[in-house]
């Protein structure tokens, strides 16, 4: 007997917390977009972004025509970039991007996409394909929008983007230098020099590749690079280095 009270007493409970849920989840279906809305920006303000996401995101699945759900979708987008949902983040700002391109905070959108993989950039000991689409996501905003206020901060971080995919180039190429694969060296300095010479790699790319050269006997092709190298940076440590080499004429270590 004891066991059954046991068991309807469990059951209760469970009833208890199912209706009292039922109840919270009702309560917030009652509320007009207006009201979501508020509670939303309340929510978020108090940094409470779990919470405000449910209210904006209730917005976008009940009320996808009222007018607020433009600055709904957007509101649940940056909740998600502060929980470090950036997955989630960028889903959610494609939708917003794909529905409703001409609101007037679409540029934002862009913007925080960017910073979405911006933030998440590692070390370029690992694998680059954050770093790749940071690069596009900056570029593509600053082609849409080159005199908006978020493009100007987006050429700055363009630029470090950028300096981090010409670092990781760099390491590959010294890493093969290592391994005496001096051709798939080459190929790596050379893409630093094609797609990346407003970094801060873009004189030891230079030097490497004059070396790399001379190395292989292309005394031609070493020249050519350390010339380069010392017409536009003559106080270059790596300029010193190469006309070093190529004044002796003793092979450098690359």
């Amino acid at each position: 007997m004891m066991k059954f009270k046991k068991i309807i007493l469990i059951l209760l409970c469970c009833l208890a917390v199912v209706a009292c849920s039922k109840k919270k989840e009702d309560k917030l279906a009652n509320l007009t977009p207006e009201q979501l809305y508020s509670d939303g920006m309340v929510n978020m303000k108090k940094e409470s972004y779990s919470e405000a996401i449910k209210y904006f995101e209730r917005i976008s699945q009940e009320y996808p025509y009222s007018p607020l759900a433009g600055s709904a979708q957007l509101m649940e987008s940056y909740c998600y970039y502060k929980t470090s949902k950036f997955e989630y983040a960028i889903a959610a700002l494609d939708d917003y991007i794909s529905l409703f391109p001409g609101d007037k905070n679409v540029e934002y959108a862009y913007y925080l996409k960017a910073i979405c993989y911006y933030d998440q950039i590692a070390s370029t000991k690992l694998d680059q394909q954050i770093t790749e689409l940071a690069k596009e996501a900056f570029l593509e905003l600053i082609n849409r929008f080159p005199d908006s206020e978020y493009s100007r901060d987006a050429r700055f971080k363009l630029n470090l983007v950028l300096d981090h995919l010409a670092g990781k180039e760099m390491e590959i190429g010294r890493f093969y230098l290592k391994k005496a694969e001096v051709i798939s060296a080459i190929n790596r300095f050379k893409k630093v020099v094609d797609e990346y010479q407003t970094t801060t790699h873009i004189e030891e790319a230079l030097y490497r590749l004059s070396a790399c050269y001379y190395s292989l006997g292309v005394k031609i092709e070493a020249k050519r690079y350390a010339a380069v190298l010392g017409s536009n940076y003559p106080s270059s440590k790596w300029y010193k280095y190469a006309y070093e080499f190529l004044k002796e004429e003793h092979a450098p270590v690359p």
